[in-house]
């Protein structure tokens, strides 16, 4: 007899998983940091205005939206005048006041003085209602206001 044996076929090496948590935590890590979840869900219509001269927020966590128009198609019941639409439930002027103090009661201290109120209006929107709500920001101290805006002139170019 020979002193080699033949190598029986068909036989694969196991496969190494020892770097497999390590990968799996890695994407996980990526997924966390790099999603962006959708804070509220818009009840009214939103159609901005257009605007020749745009700036961009630097820091979007330190930005208070209240939005403001005409609800949209699945809330009709609300009826067709413009409504405050602040988080994901419609308020009234006089709940703004309570609505800027749980915003900066959510943010560390040194943060506060650099919240901004963005106003995301609808462009048919009743000025009336919008002047309203500039008069309960002023009442709270609420004054650095951004005026959100689509980028482009009125005949829609961009």
């Amino acid at each position: 007899m020979s002193k080699f044996k033949k190598k029986k076929s068909g036989d694969m090496p196991a496969v190494n998983t020892a770097s497999l948590p390590d990968i799996v935590f890695m994407l996980l890590f990526f997924f966390m940091v790099a999603t962006v979840m959708r804070q509220n869900t818009l009840k009214i219509e939103n159609n901005l205005p257009f605007a020749d001269q745009v700036e961009k927020l630097d820091k979007k966590d330190l930005v208070m939206y209240i939005y403001a128009g005409k609800p949209s198609a699945n809330y009709k019941q609300y009826g067709k005048e413009t409504r405050i639409q602040l988080n994901d439930d419609f308020a009234s002027v006089k709940e703004i006041a309570a609505f800027i103090a749980a915003e900066r009661a959510s943010k560390r201290e040194e943060l506060i003085p650099f919240l901004t109120t963005a106003l995301k209006v609808d462009s048919d929107a009743n000025m009336g209602l919008i002047g309203d709500i500039k008069q309960e920001l002023r009442k709270v101290n609420a004054l650095k206001i951004n005026y959100t805006t689509k980028k482009g002139s009125v005949l829609g170019r961009e």
